[in-house]
């Protein structure tokens, strides 16, 4: 049945009582499961106060639906909470509608709210993902903070777990990456490193999706579909419509337990090692002064030293990929030198510690914008307008087979900006990655031409430079149905 605003409202057919009878187990076993997964994992105890948080799809409907079978046996209190990302216009109010009346029809009490995410995006300069993901928590942070609710539920599932995975794996994870969602979180204030009251539990992450609609549609409980769940400019979308799908009849059919199982894994890996960085931490780290010291470090395993690399640097509120750690721990093993750091952070080598030295405030004239796949992003500070196409088919003939980039490498959002200490790019028929700064030396850019100089960047890593050729890398396959163009357009 459609819905204003181009929703969709699911219902299933009605039943037989013979169909009713035979199903009937089936229900019950799955709320059994969410039962024992959630006494498994701690996530629930008598008395809870728990907000159930319902956008209108399926898998949140199921939870709703699922803790409103158990709560007499867990013995906890339930709320619903909606926050509407007012991106979808009429559509995104039929759901909040839909929510509100799902509520009053279990005499549940409601926690809605709204906010203009385009905004906060732009504002923010963040992906729209991201921006309605900060402001959802932080709507879910006010409430556990207030005390409105003890627990907020969300309704991650087994093929969330699987698809959050295999995207970390793509874009190069280690144990932390890997361990995926956790069955229970915390919120922290913005304003402090003290944890919120209340967590965040998913009390649906062992549960697969193809049973939640089966268990929706032995109720006749209707849902909503966002129809955004199908855009394949996305790449969680491409991950569950594409790639999973594929990897199920082609390599292994259990592929998303499997996922989520290394997950789980990963987890408890990630719980021993951050016992065992508390430990060793302190005796070889001087946060007050910023210094790690050689012979301490030296004396760890490998795994270990990276380890606490990335623990105190953490510590300073400096993130580090992989090839940053592997610098770190280049320089303890050398007489002198320095690396750059993400932030505009510092590593430099002394005598006996690594000294990171504190952040520059960053020069005046910095950008960093959002470019949408396809869209075009403005760069006032350069005069230039930089614009993702996607071509298909005979429109390949018109561009340089070097300009085709494959849209199915990126694992997240582009990001237009200058270039900053430490950014590496490998151009097509180059050996190795090179610093970009060497790249604009090499063409004589100096000033703040050179300062300023434009790159798209998916991540950490550089898809595109201007006045260089797309690295290898990127670059589509012969014959790809659809390929990925980053130009510059002169700005007016």
């Amino acid at each position: 049945m459609g819905e204003p605003g181009g929703g969709k409202l699911v219902a299933s057919s009605r039943s037989s009582p013979l169909e009713q009878a035979r199903y009937h187990g089936a229900v019950h076993t799955l709320a059994q499961q969410v039962q024992e997964y959630a006494r498994q994992k701690k996530l629930l105890k008598a008395g809870d106060r728990v907000g159930v948080a319902v956008s209108g799809g399926a898998d949140s409907v199921a939870l709703l639906r699922l803790l409103l079978e158990l709560r007499a046996e867990l013995g906890i209190v339930l709320s619903v909470v909606h926050f509407n990302h007012k991106l979808r216009g009429a559509e995104a109010d039929a759901d909040e509608q839909f929510v509100a009346e799902l509520a009053r029809q279990h005499t549940l009490e409601l926690h809605s709210a709204s906010g203009d995410v385009g905004r906060y995006a732009s504002e923010h300069r963040l992906s729209l993902e991201a921006a309605a993901r900060a402001m959802r928590y932080a709507y879910f942070e006010g409430l556990l903070r207030e005390g409105a609710v003890d627990r907020i539920a969300t309704a991650h599932t087994l093929d969330d777990q699987a698809e959050t995975v295999l995207l970390r794996l793509a874009r190069g994870a280690g144990t932390r990456g890997l361990a995926g969602i956790y069955p229970e979180s915390y919120q922290h204030s913005a304003l402090s490193t003290q944890r919120t009251p209340g967590s965040i539990i998913r009390p649906l992450l062992n549960t697969r999706r193809a049973a939640i609609e089966t268990y929706l549609a032995e109720l006749e409980q209707t849902w909503r579909e966002d129809k955004s769940n199908r855009d394949l400019r996305h790449a969680r979308n491409r991950v569950r419509h594409g790639i999973l799908p594929r990897l199920e009849r082609n390599l292994n059919p259990a592929v998303r337990e499997v996922l989520a199982e290394t997950a789980e894994i990963a987890r408890a890996e990630e719980e021993y090692w951050q016992a065992q960085i508390g430990q060793v931490l302190p005796g070889a780290w001087n946060g007050g002064a910023g210094r790690l010291k050689l012979r301490e470090l030296r004396a760890m395993p490998l795994a270990l030293q990276r380890r606490v690399v990335r623990a105190a640097a953490a510590s300073l509120g400096v993130r580090l990929e992989f090839r940053h750690v592997e610098e770190i721990l280049a320089l303890a093993g050398e007489q002198g030198g320095a690396a750059a750091l993400p932030g505009n952070w510092r590593v430099a080598r002394e005598k006996m510690a690594l000294h990171f030295l504190p952040a520059v405030a960053a020069p005046a004239g910095d950008y960093d914008y959002p470019l949408r796949v396809p869209g075009c992003a403005l760069v006032p500070e350069v005069s230039l307008q930089v614009e993702a196409l996607l071509v298909k088919g005979a429109q390949r003939e018109g561009y340089n087979p070097e300009e085709l980039l494959n849209p199915g490498l990126l694992s997240g959002e582009l990001r237009v900006r200058n270039w900053r200490a430490g950014d590496r790019f490998r151009p097509a028929h180059r050996k190795g990655l090179k610093k970009v700064k060497e790249l604009l030396q090499e063409h004589h850019l100096s000033g703040d031409r050179r300062r300023l100089w434009p790159v798209v960047a998916c991540g950490a890593e550089l898809l595109w430079v201007r006045g260089f050729p797309p690295s290898a890398q990127w670059q589509a396959p012969r014959g790809a149905a659809e390929a990925l163009v980053i130009r510059e357009v002169a700005s007016r």
